[in-house]
């Protein structure tokens, strides 16, 4: 349950998302998420680090090992949703 209140927490899924093809700083990730307000992005990148899923090093942050895993985990949710968007 833990993993689903963090994943429903807003835009946790669109942080991870982003994440997906390497690192990002934090005004990249601002930027790519609507202009997100900086408190909450702050929040939610403190929490994917302290879950272990993201961490934070030189070139910004980043999925970890556990962080790929997951939105590995999460691949066949998207593939129905780019089904389901078809409809």
């Amino acid at each position: 349950m833990a993993l689903l209140d963090l994943l429903g927490r807003r835009w946790t899924l669109r942080i991870l998302w982003e994440l997906r093809r390497g690192p990002l700083t934090f005004a990249e990730l601002q930027e790519r998420c609507d202009a997100m307000s900086p408190s909450v992005l702050n929040q939610r990148l403190g929490e994917l680090r302290e879950t272990r899923i993201a961490a934070h090093e030189r070139g910004g942050y980043r999925l970890t090992a556990h962080g790929k895993s997951l939105l590995a985990a999460l691949a066949p949710l998207d593939a129905w949703a780019k089904r389901w968007s078809r409809r």
